[in-house]
């Protein structure tokens, strides 16, 4: 009767990993995968610059923490970059829409009360992001004087404007996120809007 192959200790055997990417195969992943890549995010976010940086970004991330790692695995690991460089975009072109629908629907009077003003008007989710260069210079340039102003803002004020109009909390997670009431929340947030509007207003900013 012919006998089975020894298996030695009798252990399973795992299957080898494996080997780490070298130098030239990260290169020739990164050469390959960028035209793909490029088309890609033009199709995401509809602006060939604004593509092409987040491209680049998703590349040198990937270099810069992933070199390590075998080859086979860096296609699985670039896309979840790149699908989260396209997300972000859209997180920051959502809140540039928040701020800016914002300042209109305030009508910059400065005024105060204890209304939250996010729920009083809609956003579209896609964001706002402008089609011309120039419109793009101009709303990077508002959006330059707003953070600066936020800034300025008290402690809790900016606290709960950032986590309501930049983290996207809604009214309760913000509290929690406080350690403080809903109504504080809405009058925090109330208080931080008309003080940015008031500020934007003495800099000759209307929207």
């Amino acid at each position: 009767m012919a006998r089975a192959p020894a298996t030695g200790s009798g252990r399973p055997r795992h299957p080898p990993e494996d080997p780490l990417a070298t130098p030239k195969e990260l290169s020739d992943f990164l050469a390959s995968v960028e035209r793909r890549a490029f088309k890609q995010c033009v199709f995401s976010v509809q602006d060939e610059d604004t593509a092409l940086d987040i491209v680049q970004e998703a590349m040198l991330k990937l270099a810069e923490n992933y070199a390590g790692r075998p080859a086979p695995e860096l296609p699985l690991l670039f896309q979840r970059i790149l699908q989260n460089g396209i997300r972000d975009h859209y997180r920051r072109s959502r809140v540039r829409s928040t701020w800016t629908t914002l300042w209109s629907a305030l009508g910059l009077t400065g005024e105060d009360d204890d209304d939250d003003p996010l729920e009083t008007f809609e956003v579209d989710e896609a964001g706002s992001v402008p089609d011309s260069p120039a419109g793009r210079l101009e709303q990077a340039q508002v959006m330059a004087a707003i953070e600066e102003a936020i800034g300025s803002l008290p402690e809790r004020q900016r606290q709960a404007f950032l986590l309501r109009y930049w983290e996207d909390f809604d009214v309760s997670e913000t509290a929690r996120a406080m350690g403080c009431s809903e109504g504080s929340v809405k009058t925090h947030c109330s208080r931080a809007t008309h003080a940015l509007a008031k500020i934007l207003r003495s800099r000759g900013i209307t929207l």
